[in-house]
């Protein structure tokens, strides 16, 4: 159990006895990232079975990680990769380990994610960063069972079966450590955001499956790094994204795909500009421009991690346009696209 922590005091003294009480004796790890405020205080005093591993300056979410997990004994078979801002319950890593024990060809999985809450009716909402599975469509925009956009399904019980999916959460994803250690782990120019989404994508592509348990449940908070309207956070989103798609899009389908997604960005990027968030106008410009300054780094990265399948079609894709599907013919819910185009 692995747990990254950034000035998290505040979340670990409310999440961790939960970990610690509810993981059936999984060796629990804080890897600290330079934190400020008395995080690693708190964790000496008051949760010593805790073991810490701390940076001595913040790394960002990938690579606090892959250096973190580079430092563990390799007697440890799998990772569970967990935000400091998740809740978890009874018997929640069970199903999950029994899935990959079962399945040699599974390098990933994750738990189905509610909305953490005081409130129970909001408990029962299915969560944005994970939900009940993540799926991309076919210019690779990401989007959950559960969640499309921002607009977030109640839990009936209806996202219980466990399943192959596009990718797992980065907030509580159990790997395969082979699996991580073959494919380097995160990306690190990504920094934050969409790093697992890219982690899943390499491993569909080196032939490994991504799968969602419903039967195990946990509550994540999110938004505790970057709220979701931050221009940093915007930042991320553009840049990360356009280099997702570089990278792992198959060479066929490259060209046209990449060429949508940049067109798709600017209409994004005018609609921002149009409501007066200049700023995060300006965050996508500079994503844009990031992207093709680096453009000799990620073909490199594409050439280390080639987009080529060893087995069939990948799990988890949307044959269609969510942004057509969502904005252009009103569709919400996930149970509303076509299935003649979901795999």
């Amino acid at each position: 159990m692995v747990i990254l922590n950034w000035n998290g005091q505040d979340f670990l003294r409310r999440f961790l006895p939960s970990v610690l009480y509810h993981s059936d004796g999984a060796a629990v790890f804080v890897i600290d990232n330079a934190s400020t405020d008395n995080s690693v205080g708190l964790l000496q005093q008051e949760f010593p079975a805790v073991q810490l591993i701390q940076h001595p300056q913040n790394l960002g979410f990938c690579e606090g990680y892959n250096a973190g997990l580079r430092q563990l004994s390799a007697e440890f078979r799998y990772y569970v990769l967990l935000n400091s801002d998740v809740e978890v319950t009874p018997g929640w890593l069970l199903p999950q380990r029994e899935l990959l024990e079962q399945h040699p060809q599974i390098a990933a999985c994750q738990p189905k994610i509610r909305q953490y809450s005081e409130d129970a009716t909001q408990r029962q909402l299915l969560e944005y960063a994970g939900a009940g599975g993540g799926y991309l469509d076919r210019l690779g925009y990401p989007f959950c069972r559960g969640r499309l956009f921002d607009t977030l399904e109640t839990d009936h019980d209806q996202y219980n079966d466990p399943r192959p999916v596009a990718w797992a959460t980065g907030a509580c994803m159990l790997v395969r450590a082979t699996a991580w250690h073959q494919l380097g782990g995160l990306e690190p120019r990504f920094f934050a955001h969409m790093e697992e989404i890219d982690l899943c994508w390499r491993l569909q592509n080196a032939g490994y499956e991504v799968w969602y348990h419903g039967g195990s449940v946990v509550y994540h908070v999110g938004g505790g790094t970057l709220h979701k309207s931050n221009p940093r956070k915007t930042y991320l989103n553009f840049h990360n994204g356009l280099a997702l798609v570089y990278m792992n899009t198959h060479g066929s389908e490259l060209a046209g795909t990449l060429t949508l997604r940049l067109l798709l960005d600017w209409v994004a990027a005018l609609r921002l500009l149009s409501q007066g968030n200049t700023a995060d106008f300006r965050a996508v410009l500079r994503a844009h421009w990031q992207f093709w300054r680096q453009l000799a780094y990620w073909r490199q990265r594409r050439q280390k991690f080639p987009p080529v399948r060893t087995t069939g079609e990948r799990a988890g894709l949307y044959r269609g346009s969510l942004v057509w599907a969502y904005f252009g013919k009103g569709i919400k819910r996930f149970s509303e696209l076509e299935p003649e185009l979901l795999s």
